[in-house]
C-alpha cells in the first residue's frame, strides 16, 4: 500500500487500487491529486504484477471535480499558466485513457465536470443508482475542454451537445443510455461485488493481448476502413500469434490447460 493524503494506492493480487481521499472536499481534485495520479499510473504502467487497475472513492461522492482554492489560484494566471496547468489535467486523462492495463471506475455518488472524464477514460465504469453525473462548466464561464475526447467518445455527441451546453445534471440510468457507463447497481456492496467480477473476467486474459487490444480499438475506433487499417489489423494478429504470450495462449487451449498467466482461477 502507497498513501498519500489525498490518493490511496493498494496492490494487492494483481490489483492496483487507487482511491481518491479527500472526504472533506467531496473527492475533489487540484494540482497535487492530479500529479500524484499520474505518478501512480506512471508506476503502476510499469509494474508487470499489476494486471488491472480500479479507481473509485472514499466518502459520500466519487469527486465533485476541480477544487474551489485551485480554480481561485488559476483565475490569478496568465494565459501561458494556465495553459501549463491545463496540460497536465490533459496528461492525466491521457495517461489513464492509454495505460495498458484494463481499468475500471466505480463510481458512488457524485462525478461531476473533470471526474466525468476520469470516468469516461477508463475501460469498464459502473455506478450505483444513486451517481449523478454533470458538466456544469459552463455555469462559470468555462467549457470542458480538456476531458471532451475522451467523454465525446464515450457518452456521443447527441448527448454531449445537451450536457455541455446545459450543464442539467443526468443520473445514472441516463449515464447509462448514453454508454458513459456499462452497468447500474443498487448499492456501494453491489459496486463492490461487480468490479470483483470484472475482476475475475480479466485476471482470466493474457496481459498482452489485452494491452494490444486496447490499442486496436483505439486504431478502429478512430481509423478509416483503408488498405492502413487492413495492414494493421493483419500485423497485429500475426504478431500477437508469434509471441510468448500468444504461443503459450494457444499451446494451453489445445492442450485443455490454465494458461501461466491464469493463477489460481
Amino acid at each position: 500500500m502507497m498513501t498519500d493524503q489525498n490518493l490511496i494506492v493498494e496492490i494487492e493480487n494483481g490489483i492496483a487500487r487507487l482511491i481518491l481521499n479527500r472526504p472533506d472536499v467531496h473527492n475533489a481534485f487540484d494540482d497535487v491529486l492530479i500529479n500524484n495520479i499520474i505518478a501512480a499510473l506512471n508506476d503502476i504502467e510499469k509494474n508487470n504484477d499489476v494486471r488491472a487497475v480500479i479507481l473509485t472513492s472514499n466518502a459520500k461522492h466519487f469527486s465533485a471535480g476541480a477544487d474551489l482554492n485551485w480554480m481561485k489560484r488559476m483565475a490569478t494566471l496568465t494565459e501561458q499558466e494556465n495553459r501549463d496547468d491545463a496540460q497536465v489535467l490533459s496528461q492525466l486523462m491521457y495517461t489513464l485513457n492509454d495505460l495498458n492495463k484494463p481499468t475500471i471506475a466505480l463510481v458512488d455518488g457524485a462525478a461531476y465536470g473533470g471526474a466525468v472524464g476520469l470516468v469516461a477514460c477508463c475501460d469498464m465504469a459502473v455506478a450505483t443508482v444513486r451517481s449523478r453525473f454533470c458538466l456544469s462548466e459552463v455555469k462559470i464561464g468555462l467549457s470542458p475542454a480538456v476531458i471532451s475526447p475522451f467523454v465525446v467518445s464515450a457518452m456521443g455527441e447527441r448527448p454531449a451537445r445537451r450536457y455541455f451546453l446545459t450543464a442539467e445534471a443526468f443520473d445514472a440510468e441516463q449515464a447509462l443510455g448514453f454508454g458513459l457507463l456499462h452497468e447500474v447497481v443498487t448499492d456501494k456492496d453491489d459496486l463492490i461485488s461487480v468490479g470483483n467480477e470484472l475482476i475475475k473476467h480479466l485476471l482470466k486474459n493474457s496481459p498482452q493481448a489485452m494491452d494490444k487490444t486496447k490499442q486496436l480499438i483505439k486504431q478502429v475506433a478512430r481509423g478509416q476502413m483503408d488498405n492502413t487499417m487492413r495492414d494493421y489489423t493483419v500485423n497485429l494478429i500475426a504478431s500477437i500469434r508469434v509471441s510468448d504470450e500468444g504461443q503459450e495462449g494457444l499451446s494451453s487451449f489445445l492442450e485443455k490447460r490454465p494458461a501461466s498467466w491464469v493463477k489460481g482461477q
